[in-house]
């Protein structure tokens, strides 16, 4: 499959839909379209309304012949059935062929977190990796805002210079990070002094990468332009090797380790769910999986009878 390979009309008017009516966040869109070149690639020459669950379960023995986990599918999935609700809404077809096909049960994973010693060594680190000085300090800045608040990797990129913005921003005042969520939702959440020093110490330099002087995105590129989610990714990653950290880190790394920090400190499960903008506490209850792993690791090197 062709990442930019052309969607049919239907599948780029509901994009347009999710983008202006679902305030959709650009990497989610960015996953559906992906998604949904999925849906057209499978399905050939058949018009969506044509489609069958028959013909959905089809499509997804493939997707799990391909190597696709069960977690995979179950997004896709999910994109799938949202088409399909616009379809009827919108479009006058009359069935959700997806509405009751379920992924194939894959493994439960937890997700992997840095160890605090871990978040330490990488925050404090002077990788120097690039000859720009300028690009290392916006890059703390970053790292240091994804871990002090466990924000997405989206709800990152959109952050904006102007107070009040509907993207979000930074209240330097309150010591507060305003971020515009999943589902259309906005959530404040505190900001630590070490995250907020390398965000006064970005700001102050900030002006010597816009080269345009007209962009309000709060992170932005050597061209003065707004970073995108690939970009955070690659400079997050360079950052790590050149730490010398010796594990492979992504942002959403920085989001698990800011809530089995704060769940190992506090134990308060619901303060963390309202900090993570999850909607359900069963989001959030991953969680205490980790805390019990940690648990078990101070046992393990701390109790007389632990080890054999």
């Amino acid at each position: 499959m062709i990442a930019d390979a052309a969607l049919p009309s239907w599948a780029e008017d509901y994009l347009a839909w999710l983008a202006t009516h679902r305030r959709a966040a650009v990497l989610t869109l960015e996953n559906y379209r992906r998604d949904l070149l999925r849906l057209a690639e499978l399905a050939g020459e058949r018009a969506p309304q044509t489609l069958e669950a028959a013909d959905i379960r089809r499509f997804v023995a493939r997707l799990h012949g391909q190597g696709l986990s069960g977690r995979s599918i179950a997004r896709i999935l999910s994109a799938w059935r949202g088409l399909y609700r616009w379809l009827i809404r919108n479009r006058g077809v009359r069935a959700n062929p997806v509405e009751s096909i379920r992924p194939p049960k894959s493994p439960s994973m937890l997700p992997k977190a840095l160890s605090q010693d871990q978040a330490k060594a990488l925050l404090d680190a002077e990788p120097e990796t690039d000859s720009d000085s300028v690009l290392e300090v916006r890059d703390r800045a970053m790292f240091e805002l994804f871990y002090s608040s466990g924000l997405r990797l989206g709800e990152l990129a959109g952050l904006d210079l102007d107070s009040g913005s509907r993207n979000g921003w930074v209240d330097f005042a309150e010591g507060m990070v305003t971020v515009h969520g999943k589902r259309d939702r906005m959530r404040a959440v505190p900001v630590g002094e070490p995250a907020l020093a390398a965000l006064r110490a970005w700001l102050d330099v900030r002006a010597l990468l816009s080269a345009a002087g007209d962009e309000r995105a709060l992170f932005i590129t050597r061209n003065g332009r707004r970073m995108s989610a690939g970009a955070i990714r690659g400079r997050l990653r360079r950052w790590a090797q050149v730490s010398g950290l010796g594990v492979h880190v992504h942002p959403h790394m920085f989001r698990h380790s800011f809530a089995s920090h704060l769940l190992q400190a506090s134990g308060d499960l619901r303060a963390v769910q309202e900090l993570l903008g999850h909607a359900s506490i069963r989001s959030t209850q991953v969680y205490t999986h980790l805390d019990f792993q940690h648990l078990a690791q101070v046992y393990d090197s701390a109790h007389p009878r632990a080890r054999k």
